[in-house]
Protein backbone atom coordinates (compact mmCIF):
# COMPACT_ATOMS: atom_id res chain seq x y z
CA UNK A 1 0.00 0.00 0.00
CA UNK A 2 1.20 3.65 -0.76
CA UNK A 3 2.04 6.04 1.90
CA UNK A 4 0.11 8.90 2.07
CA UNK A 5 3.56 10.87 1.53
CA UNK A 6 3.68 9.28 -1.74
CA UNK A 7 0.25 9.42 -3.00
CA UNK A 8 0.74 13.23 -1.90
CA UNK A 9 3.29 13.41 -4.37
CA UNK A 10 1.95 11.65 -7.16
CA UNK A 11 -1.77 13.48 -7.29
CA UNK A 12 0.96 16.77 -7.36
CA UNK A 13 3.08 15.47 -10.22
CA UNK A 14 0.11 14.14 -11.92
CA UNK A 15 -1.43 17.77 -12.12
CA UNK A 16 1.57 19.69 -13.06
CA UNK A 17 1.87 16.84 -16.10
CA UNK A 18 -2.14 18.24 -16.59
CA UNK A 19 -1.64 21.72 -16.17
CA UNK A 20 1.38 22.28 -18.00
CA UNK A 21 1.52 22.28 -21.90
CA UNK A 22 4.63 20.58 -22.47
CA UNK A 23 7.44 18.31 -20.22
CA UNK A 24 11.04 18.13 -20.84
CA UNK A 25 13.04 15.29 -18.85
CA UNK A 26 16.61 15.95 -18.04
CA UNK A 27 19.78 14.27 -16.23
CA UNK A 28 21.20 16.60 -13.43
CA UNK A 29 24.05 14.06 -12.39
CA UNK A 30 26.98 16.60 -11.24
CA UNK A 31 24.99 19.57 -10.61
CA UNK A 32 25.19 22.10 -7.99
CA UNK A 33 22.98 23.20 -6.73
CA UNK A 34 23.88 26.51 -7.72
CA UNK A 35 23.56 25.47 -11.07
CA UNK A 36 20.37 24.51 -10.80
CA UNK A 37 19.34 27.64 -9.22
CA UNK A 38 20.57 29.04 -11.96
CA UNK A 39 19.27 26.77 -14.51
CA UNK A 40 15.80 27.11 -12.80
CA UNK A 41 15.91 31.05 -13.58
CA UNK A 42 17.24 30.71 -17.35
CA UNK A 43 14.06 28.63 -17.87
CA UNK A 44 11.61 31.72 -17.63
CA UNK A 45 8.88 32.21 -15.40
CA UNK A 46 6.36 30.01 -17.24
CA UNK A 47 8.09 26.63 -16.26
CA UNK A 48 8.67 25.03 -13.14
CA UNK A 49 11.99 22.63 -12.85
CA UNK A 50 11.82 20.17 -10.24
CA UNK A 51 13.63 17.46 -9.29
CA UNK A 52 11.57 14.26 -9.22
CA UNK A 53 11.86 10.39 -8.09
CA UNK A 54 11.07 8.32 -11.36
CA UNK A 55 8.88 5.98 -9.66
CA UNK A 56 6.61 8.26 -8.87
CA UNK A 57 6.58 10.75 -11.82
CA UNK A 58 6.11 7.30 -13.81
CA UNK A 59 3.11 6.84 -12.32
CA UNK A 60 2.11 10.24 -12.43
CA UNK A 61 2.02 10.44 -15.59
CA UNK A 62 0.72 7.68 -16.61
CA UNK A 63 -2.20 8.69 -14.41
CA UNK A 64 -2.06 12.26 -16.79
CA UNK A 65 -2.49 10.16 -19.79
CA UNK A 66 1.23 10.24 -20.71
CA UNK A 67 2.95 6.84 -21.20
CA UNK A 68 5.44 7.84 -24.00
CA UNK A 69 8.08 9.38 -21.08
CA UNK A 70 8.11 5.26 -19.48
CA UNK A 71 11.68 4.69 -21.22
CA UNK A 72 12.96 8.22 -20.13
CA UNK A 73 13.01 7.45 -15.92
CA UNK A 74 16.13 6.30 -15.34
CA UNK A 75 19.23 7.98 -13.89
CA UNK A 76 18.75 11.10 -11.61
CA UNK A 77 15.69 12.88 -13.26
CA UNK A 78 14.75 16.57 -13.37
CA UNK A 79 11.02 17.72 -15.21
CA UNK A 80 10.87 21.00 -16.79
CA UNK A 81 6.62 21.39 -16.54
CA UNK A 82 5.99 24.54 -19.28
CA UNK A 83 3.18 26.27 -18.93
CA UNK A 84 4.14 29.54 -20.79
CA UNK A 85 5.99 29.43 -24.32
CA UNK A 86 7.76 25.94 -24.46
CA UNK A 87 10.26 27.67 -26.90
CA UNK A 88 11.35 29.63 -24.16
CA UNK A 89 11.59 26.96 -21.82
CA UNK A 90 13.42 24.81 -24.48
CA UNK A 91 16.00 28.11 -25.25
CA UNK A 92 16.94 28.22 -21.59
CA UNK A 93 17.89 24.27 -21.09
CA UNK A 94 19.58 24.20 -24.42
CA UNK A 95 22.02 27.26 -23.66
CA UNK A 96 22.18 25.86 -20.09
CA UNK A 97 23.08 22.90 -21.39
CA UNK A 98 25.62 24.13 -23.90
CA UNK A 99 27.71 25.87 -20.53
CA UNK A 100 27.17 23.22 -18.32
CA UNK A 101 27.52 20.20 -20.49
CA UNK A 102 26.69 17.83 -16.78
CA UNK A 103 22.74 18.99 -17.99
CA UNK A 104 21.52 16.29 -20.39
CA UNK A 105 18.15 16.78 -22.26
CA UNK A 106 16.54 13.16 -21.99
CA UNK A 107 13.24 13.52 -24.20
CA UNK A 108 9.51 15.33 -23.13
CA UNK A 109 6.59 16.06 -24.30
CA UNK A 110 4.80 18.89 -25.99
CA UNK A 111 0.51 18.82 -26.15
CA UNK A 112 0.85 15.35 -25.28
CA UNK A 113 3.08 14.46 -28.58
CA UNK A 114 6.19 13.01 -27.59
CA UNK A 115 9.33 14.72 -28.20
CA UNK A 116 13.00 13.37 -28.94
CA UNK A 117 16.15 14.97 -27.06
CA UNK A 118 17.18 16.22 -31.07
CA UNK A 119 13.34 17.60 -31.24
CA UNK A 120 13.90 19.90 -28.09
CA UNK A 121 16.54 20.94 -29.86
CA UNK A 122 15.14 21.61 -32.75
CA UNK A 123 11.93 23.34 -30.94
CA UNK A 124 14.36 25.77 -28.93
CA UNK A 125 16.05 26.79 -32.35
CA UNK A 126 12.85 28.27 -33.37
CA UNK A 127 12.00 32.03 -33.09
CA UNK A 128 9.81 32.72 -29.86
CA UNK A 129 5.91 33.07 -30.40
CA UNK A 130 5.83 36.93 -30.69
CA UNK A 131 8.24 37.45 -33.56
CA UNK A 132 6.33 34.42 -35.55
CA UNK A 133 2.82 36.32 -35.05
CA UNK A 134 4.38 39.92 -35.70
CA UNK A 135 6.27 38.08 -39.04
CA UNK A 136 3.34 36.51 -39.64
CA UNK A 137 1.01 39.81 -39.75
CA UNK A 138 3.36 41.35 -41.10
CA UNK A 139 3.10 38.99 -44.19
CA UNK A 140 -0.97 38.83 -44.09
CA UNK A 141 -0.86 42.98 -44.60
CA UNK A 142 1.62 42.25 -47.64
CA UNK A 143 -0.90 40.30 -49.19
CA UNK A 144 -3.43 42.86 -48.12
CA UNK A 145 -1.46 45.67 -49.87
CA UNK A 146 -0.53 43.83 -53.03
CA UNK A 147 -4.66 42.52 -53.35
CA UNK A 148 -5.07 46.23 -52.71
CA UNK A 149 -2.72 47.38 -55.64
CA UNK A 150 -4.46 44.56 -57.77
CA UNK A 151 -8.11 45.63 -57.67
CA UNK A 152 -6.85 49.26 -58.05
CA UNK A 153 -5.07 47.95 -61.16
CA UNK A 154 -8.14 46.49 -62.90
CA UNK A 155 -9.85 49.38 -63.06
CA UNK A 156 -7.92 51.91 -63.94
CA UNK A 157 -6.20 49.84 -66.82
CA UNK A 158 -9.92 49.36 -67.96
CA UNK A 159 -10.04 53.07 -68.11
CA UNK A 160 -7.00 53.41 -70.40
CA UNK A 161 -8.27 50.97 -72.80
CA UNK A 162 -11.61 52.37 -73.11
CA UNK A 163 -9.94 55.53 -73.45
CA UNK A 164 -7.80 54.02 -76.07
CA UNK A 165 -10.43 52.33 -78.03
CA UNK A 166 -12.20 55.73 -78.31
CA UNK A 167 -9.56 57.52 -79.71
CA UNK A 168 -8.75 54.93 -82.29
CA UNK A 169 -12.41 55.33 -83.30
CA UNK A 170 -12.48 58.94 -83.06
CA UNK A 171 -9.02 58.55 -85.10
CA UNK A 172 -10.72 56.17 -87.88
CA UNK A 173 -13.86 58.21 -87.86
CA UNK A 174 -12.06 61.44 -88.91
CA UNK A 175 -10.31 59.46 -91.89
CA UNK A 176 -13.36 58.52 -93.56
Amino acid sequence: MATPDKAAAVAELTEQFRNSNAAVLTEYRGLTVAQLKTLRRSLGENAQYAVVKNTLTKIAANEAGISTLDDLFNGPTAVAFVTGDPVVSAKGLRDFAKDNPNLVIKGGVLDGKALSADEIKKLADLESREVLLSKLAGAMKGKQSQAASLFQALPSKLVRTVDALRAKQAEQGGAE
